[in-house]
C-alpha cells in the first residue's frame, strides 16, 4: 500500500463567530433583508444586499447546536453554547441539542438561541427589536403549528417589519435556472436528515405528490459507526460521529452499479489500490518496554526522592498538629492547677474525657509521640535510606481527640511499599532492547473498503439498515406515475439535484442510470447537479430577497400577522403552497331547539343514550 493512501482525521475544532459590524449600506435608504438558511444540520445568514461593498455570501455558517451546561457548584449560573462557540462537539455529545425533529422546528426555546446568535454576531443594533425583514426557510409542507411558533417567535419577540417563508431546495432550483431551462422539474433534494422528491409544474411546487425519505446524512453517519465500531471494537471510543461525518464528506462515493462495485472489491487488487486508510491518533509512550536499564534506573531514582519529600513534609505535619493538641491539653491541665474547676469541667466534655488521670494519660502519650517523630526526622536528614512511615498509628489511644494521620494517607504510602521493600542494590541484568512485535501506527488504522459505498447506498437502498421505506429510484418512478405521460416527459427533461448529500461523487450517474431503467426505451431526459449543492439554498434565497426587496408579494407584514394568525404564508415562486385551516361550522342552537331535547332526557334515566 502506498504511503499517499493513509489519511489522517483532521479532528477541526471550530473557530468562534466574531462580531461583525454591518456597513452603512445594509440600513440605508432602509434596511435591507436579512437572510437566514434554517438548515438541520447548519445554519446559514448573510444580507441580502444589491450593494457591491456587502458580501454576496453567508456572513455566518454554523451546525444548529446548542449546549447548555448546569452551572458550576461554585455558584456560576448555567452557560450556554451556540454554534461554532462549542468549539467541538465530542466532549459536549451528551448536552448536545438540536430544535429539530427531523427537519422540522420543534423547539422554539433552541430556535430562540440560534436566533439570537445570528442577530448578534451580525451587529443587528436595533433597540428591542430587529427592522430588517427576514427571509427564512422551511421544510418542505412544514405544519401550520411549526410555521405558526415561528411567526409568533419573530413578531413577538423580534418585532421584525416582516417576514418570508421558502423551501431551501426550491430556492436552489431558483437559483440554478438557466434561460434554457424549462419553468418545471423534478427536485431531488438529500440533507441531513431527509430526502424529497418535489416535483415543480409551471414554476410551482406540485405539494400534492411531494415525497419524502425519512433518511439522509444523519443515518449515514450513525450506520457507518456502527460498522466500523463492529469492525474494530478495540477503537470503540475513537470512532466518534464526527469521524464519521469527515469520512462521509471526503472518502465516501456512491456506486452507479452497487452490486457490480461490490463484485469489484472482493478483488485483492482493486482493494489494495482504492481502501483508504484513516490514521487515529497514538501516543509511543506506551511502549514502555523498551525503557534501557539507566531510564529505568533513573526513574526509580525519581520515585525514591519523591517518596522521601513526602515522607518528610507528613512528618512535619504530623509534628505540628501534635505539638498544637499537646499545647491544648496543658492549658486544660493550668485550669486544674489553678482552681479553676468550672472551666476545667467543661474543657474536660468538650475533649469527650471523664477525669484527670486520663487527661494526664493522653498527654504522657502525645508527648511520647512527640518526641518520635522530632527522632524520626533528625535520623532522615543524616541517614540516605528513606524512612517509610507504619501503616500502624504510633498513638492508637488518642481516638477520641482526632487520628493525626487519614486513613486516605495512610493507603497511599503503603501504595509504595511493594515497591520499595527490599532496600539492598540487586545485582543489574543486562535487559535488550524489546522491539514491538506489530506496528503501532498500523495498529490505530482504520482501514475503509466496501464502508466508502455502504454508508451512502441507504438513501437507495434503506432496508440496508432496517427501514421499511423506497428508496430515491423507487420514490422518483412513484412521483412520475402519477402523472400523464407527456407531463412526465417534461418533469424528466429537468432532474435537479441538490442538498448536502449531492456532494457524493456519483450521485449523478446513479441518478441517470435508475431513470435509463424506469424511462421508456429512446426517451430523453436531462439530470442537473446544483453549482454548489450546499450554498445554493441561501443564495437562491439571496437573490429572491434583492429581486422583491420593494414588492408586496411573498411577504408576510405585521398586519397579516395579526388579522390572518401566524399560520399564514403569502406564497412565491419558491414558497409551499398555503392551506389555511379549515374548521366545520358548527349550526347555531337556539333556545327553542334545545327544548325538546331537554325534555326528552329527563324522561329517560340516561342522557347519554340520545346524544
Amino acid at each position: 500500500m502506498a504511503a499517499g493512501r493513509v489519511f489522517a482525521f483532521r479532528d477541526a475544532r471550530w473557530a468562534p463567530d466574531p462580531v461583525l459590524e454591518p456597513g452603512a449600506a445594509v440600513r440605508t435608504p432602509q434596511p435591507v433583508p436579512l437572510v437566514i438558511d434554517n438548515g438541520s444540520f447548519q445554519t446559514r445568514a448573510g444580507w441580502a444586499c444589491p450593494d457591491p461593498a456587502v458580501p454576496a455570501e453567508p456572513l455566518l455558517r454554523f451546525r444548529s447546536l446548542a449546549a447548555r451546561s448546569r452551572g458550576a457548584r461554585g455558584g456560576a449560573g448555567a452557560e450556554t453554547q451556540v454554534g461554532n462557540d462549542l468549539g467541538s462537539p465530542e466532549p459536549l455529545r451528551w448536552l448536545l441539542r438540536s430544535p429539530f425533529d427531523r427537519n422540522v422546528p420543534v423547539q422554539l426555546e433552541l430556535q430562540e438561541l440560534l436566533l439570537d446568535h445570528v442577530f448578534q454576531r451580525l451587529g443587528v443594533a436595533s433597540q428591542g427589536c430587529v427592522d430588517h425583514p427576514i427571509v427564512l426557510t422551511e421544510a418542505v409542507c412544514n405544519p401550520l403549528y411549526s410555521r405558526q411558533m415561528m411567526s409568533e417567535l419573530l413578531f413577538e419577540c423580534y418585532q421584525v417589519p416582516k417576514v418570508s417563508y421558502g423551501v431551501d431546495s426550491l430556492y436552489s432550483f431558483y437559483h440554478n435556472r438557466r434561460q434554457n431551462w424549462p419553468c418545471s422539474g423534478l427536485v431531488i433534494s438529500s440533507g441531513y436528515q431527509c430526502t424529497h422528491i418535489l416535483p415543480v409544474l409551471e414554476g410551482r411546487l406540485d405539494a400534492k405528490n411531494c415525497k419524502r425519505i425519512n433518511l439522509g446524512g444523519c443515518q449515514a453517519a450513525v450506520y457507518l459507526q456502527r460498522l466500523l465500531q463492529l469492525k474494530y471494537p478495540g477503537h470503540f471510543a475513537a470512532i466518534t460521529l464526527s469521524r464519521m461525518e469527515e469520512i462521509l464528506h471526503e472518502h465516501s462515493y456512491i456506486a452507479e452499479d452497487y452490486i457490480e462495485e461490490l463484485q469489484k472489491w472482493r478483488s485483492p487488487e482493486y482493494y489494495e489500490n482504492n481502501m483508504h486508510k484513516m490514521q487515529l491518533p497514538f501516543s509511543n509512550k506506551l511502549l514502555g518496554s523498551t525503557l534501557t536499564s539507566e531510564e529505568k534506573q533513573e526513574r526509580r531514582q525519581q520515585q525514591l526522592r519523591r517518596l522521601q519529600e513526602l515522607n518528610a513534609r507528613r512528618r512535619e505535619e504530623k509534628l505540628q498538629l501534635d505539638q498544637e493538641r499537646l499545647d491544648r491539653l496543658l492549658y486544660v491541665q493550668e485550669l486544674l492547677e489553678d482552681g479553676q474547676m468550672d472551666q476545667f469541667h467543661k474543657a474536660l466534655v468538650e475533649l469527650n474525657m471523664d477525669s484527670a488521670e486520663e487527661l494526664q494519660s493522653y498527654i504522657n502519650k502525645l508527648s511520647l509521640a512527640i518526641e518520635q517523630t522530632k527522632q524520626k526526622i533528625l535520623q532522615a536528614e543524616v541517614n540516605i535510606e528513606v524512612d517509610v512511615v507504619d501503616s500502624k498509628p504510633e498513638t492508637p489511644d488518642l481516638d477520641p481527640l482526632g487520628s493525626e494521620q487519614s486513613l486516605e494517607d495512610v493507603e497511599s504510602i503503603n501504595e509504595f511499599e511493594p515497591l520499595f521493600a527490599e532496600e539492598q542494590p540487586e545485582v543489574e541484568k543486562p535487559v535488550a532492547t524489546v522491539q514491538p512485535v506489530f506496528n503501532l501506527a498500523e495498529y490505530h488504522q482504520l482501514f475503509l473498503g466496501t464502508e466508502r459505498i455502504r454508508a451512502p447506498e441507504i438513501v437507495f437502498q434503506p432496508s440496508l439498515i432496517g427501514e421499511d421505506q423506497a428508496g430515491i429510484a423507487e420514490t422518483m418512478q412513484y412521483v412520475l406515475e402519477r402523472y400523464p405521460k407527456e407531463q412526465q416527459a417534461v418533469l424528466v427533461q429537468n432532474v435537479f439535484l441538490t442538498g448536502g448529500n449531492a456532494m457524493y461523487p456519483g450521485l449523478k450517474a446513479r441518478v441517470q442510470k435508475e431513470l435509463l431503467e424506469m424511462r421508456p426505451f429512446q426517451s430523453s431526459f436531462q439530470v442537473h447537479l446544483a453549482s454548489s449543492p450546499i450554498l445554493d439554498a441561501w443564495y437562491g434565497a439571496r437573490d429572491w430577497a434583492v429581486e422583491y426587496m420593494t414588492r408586496e408579494e411573498g411577504w408576510i407584514t405585521r398586519k397579516d400577522y395579526e388579522e390572518k394568525g401566524g399560520e399564514y404564508l403569502k406564497e412565491h415562486c419558491a414558497s409551499n403552497v398555503y392551506v389555511p385551516i379549515r374548521l366545520p361550522k358548527q349550526a347555531p342552537r337556539t333556545t327553542e331547539a334545545l327544548a325538546p331535547s331537554r325534555v326528552l332526557a329527563s324522561s329517560t334515566g340516561n342522557p347519554c343514550e340520545h346524544t
